[in-house]
């Protein structure tokens, strides 16, 4: 099940709600005010890839020169 953000009509507040795929807020209401059918608003996505959780040398720590996080642990 996906995490949808959504936005209030009436007081802008801004949310997440663990939704059915599809959902569209039409039987939602805002948490904060209680006003009925919120937007449903564009998030942002991110996804680390394993070369970007090593460290600036490449390695994973600074304190060894194992390629591998694990291997740190």
């Amino acid at each position: 099940m996906p995490i949808y953000e959504f936005r209030c009509r009436s007081c802008n507040h801004k949310f997440e709600k663990l939704c059915q795929l599809g959902e569209t807020g039409k039987n939602l209401s805002c948490p904060k005010c209680g006003t009925e059918k919120p937007n449903r608003i564009m998030s942002a996505f991110r996804a680390d890839s394993a070369d970007s959780l090593r460290g600036s040398r490449g390695d994973s720590c600074k304190s060894c020169t194992s390629p591998n996080c694990s291997a740190c642990r």
